[in-house]
């Protein structure tokens, strides 16, 4: 099956970051886009914590893809799920038909990673879409509207403990929220629930938070999570959690409803690749270029992608300015790759890295220059208003930041889809 048209027809699954920079970097130049995704929509993942702890709207994090396209003339996009790569043919299988590629670019990024406990997975609550930080905010909500009434000691400490799994920049970001929703907003909307009944705890597999940054940062995160009295359990690992009973593999449990997994990604992709061209954490083997392995026009990039080296033996990190450099590069080369000229080996500028753990707290990392606290905070409030979609994004946050700054207090904790344990399987099918 062949393209109905005169120029290559690139398609691109997945409107992401690396998805959306390699469309833009296309614009004007002699081929057919067709972006394909399971949303109409581009989700400012690193934002999503906010979403779950009803300190944002969805929809401020959002952007419509059509809307950031409507003014590139070689782009198209359709709403659909891919669910087969055809490679002897060219084609992807959807949901709305049959779609063939003269170049295929997989930009479908990452899934939480369970590490294959179907009860974990099913029981705990990830966080890579909306709908899933939606799920994690009605739970948090219901669970505080329960205790409310619920008149067992036992059962009221379950409803008000919280367990995030992973100590990564997700895990410190989430802890940290639920920290300050417990000193600043719990009194003011659950007056008859004393704080001190709502417990936070990070457990994290690594001797330390945060363990991608350097020591200061993390050593930093730890005492900041600390004085905000999160209880961090360093150097053990989940076992089980039954949806009441958490288990550690040192003995040690926890009675909670709550527990979010912050604890690891795994690429998700359409069936299709080679199983020999996968790897660790179901990553796409991929090389200089970006070009998966064994075939000549397909392509990976972000969180999807395996670019293996002497220099990265186990891939990039999985962070948004891996997919942005990468997708941007990809332009260039396929471009290179039309036209017969030479292409460009990716190379990876590591911009830095943030987290901010509350109100004034944050750690950074940029090059040589590493600091904590206000400044920290303030340069990653920054660099997130910037790095959204849409001017209304960026102005509707900043405002939202401002008030709560001032006031204490958060915009949208209501409940506008109970959420149900029991339907956990059905939710998340519908991510």
């Amino acid at each position: 099956m062949t393209t109905n048209t005169v120029r290559p027809r690139i398609v691109i699954v997945g409107g992401g970051f690396g998805g959306l920079e390699l469309a833009k970097h296309l614009k004007d130049q002699p081929v057919e886009v067709i972006m394909l995704d399971r949303h109409n929509y581009h989700t400012f993942q690193p934002l999503l914590y906010q979403v779950a702890t009803g300190a944002l709207d969805a929809e401020t994090i959002t952007f419509p893809l059509r809307r950031i396209f409507q003014n590139q003339k070689n782009f198209s996009f359709s709403l659909a799920e891919v669910s087969k790569i055809n490679p002897e043919k060219n084609t992807v299988e959807t949901a709305i038909g049959e779609i063939a590629y003269d170049y295929l670019v997989l930009a479908t990024g990452a899934d939480t990673n369970f590490f294959g406990n179907k009860q974990l997975e099913h029981f705990a609550m990830g966080m890579k879409s909306v709908p899933e930080a939606l799920n994690i905010r009605s739970m948090i909500l219901q669970s505080f509207e329960a205790a409310l009434s619920e008149k067992d000691p036992g059962e009221k400490e379950e409803l008000m403990t919280f367990v995030i799994v992973g100590g990564g920049p997700t895990g410190v970001e989430l802890a940290g929220a639920l920290a300050e929703f417990r000193t600043h907003i719990l009194e003011k909307d659950y007056p008859k629930l004393d704080d001190c009944e709502m417990r936070v705890f990070v457990v994290e597999g690594k001797p330390k938070v945060l363990g991608v940054m350097s020591e200061k940062a993390s050593s930093k995160a730890q005492k900041y999570l600390q004085d905000m009295g999160v209880i961090i359990y360093n150097d053990v690992h989940v076992q089980s959690f039954d949806g009441e009973l958490l288990t550690i593999d040192d003995g040690r449990e926890l009675r909670t409803r709550n527990v979010l997994w912050a604890a690891g990604v795994v690429g998700q992709f359409p069936e299709g690749i080679s199983e020999e061209n996968i790897v660790k954490g179901r990553r796409i083997q991929a090389d200089e270029i970006n070009k998966v392995k064994g075939y000549t026009n397909i392509f990976a990039i972000g969180d999807v992608a395996a670019v293996t080296s002497a220099d990265t033996p186990n891939g990039y990190p999985g962070v948004a300015q891996v997919a942005l450099q990468q997708g941007k590069q990809l332009a260039k080369n396929l471009v290179a790759i039309i036209e017969g000229k030479e292409t460009s080996p990716f190379k990876y500028k590591d911009m830095g890295s943030m987290a901010t753990i509350g109100r004034n707290k944050a750690v950074a990392d940029l090059g040589k220059f590493k600091f904590a606290g206000f400044f920290a905070w303030l340069l990653w409030c920054f660099v997130h208003v910037f790095s959204l979609v849409g001017i209304q994004n960026k102005i509707t946050v900043f405002i939202r930041w401002l008030g709560r700054y001032f006031s204490y207090n958060g915009p949208t904790r209501i409940i506008v889809r109970p959420f149900s344990r029991e339907s956990m399987t059905e939710n998340t099918a519908a991510k």
